[in-house]
């Protein structure tokens, strides 16, 4: 199996979600594995849509500032990835994707962002379970 660095970052996750928040439901969509060729097309049978994130936090928050979310969607990215261009337009089409679909569960009242690398991960999870 190749380096997945992507896949190390859900893993650590995991763990810190365990120790540190064991009483938190958590979720990762499976589609960034490698899978086979008929399991990649038994999961892109059942998909509602392309774009979703990579992890669901479901525990609601009520006493955010002005805001009140529904959970936590975080699509998980390495460190040094890029979203945007210097021209303020996604850098591949499918981060366009991802990027249409965490804006539109925010406004279905989730919080929904990108973490880039683990640390990055680690503080939106805090930020958002610590509150």
């Amino acid at each position: 199996m190749r380096n997945n660095r992507e896949y190390q970052i859900c893993k650590d996750i995991a763990i810190y979600m365990r120790m540190q928040y064991p009483d938190v439901l958590f979720h990762y969509d499976l589609s960034g594995l490698n899978l086979s060729r008929s399991q990649a097309g038994m999961m892109k049978a059942i998909q509602g849509g392309r774009g979703w994130p990579d992890l669901f936090i479901a525990h609601p928050k009520n006493n955010f500032p002005e805001q009140s979310y529904q959970g936590l969607f975080i699509e998980i990215k390495k460190e040094g990835t890029l979203i945007w261009t210097r021209a303020g337009k996604p850098t591949t089409p499918h981060i366009a994707e991802q990027i249409d679909c965490l804006d539109r569960l925010t406004e279905l009242g989730y919080m929904a962002e990108f973490g880039i690398g683990m640390d990055d991960c680690f503080k939106l999870i805090d930020d958002y379970l610590k509150v």
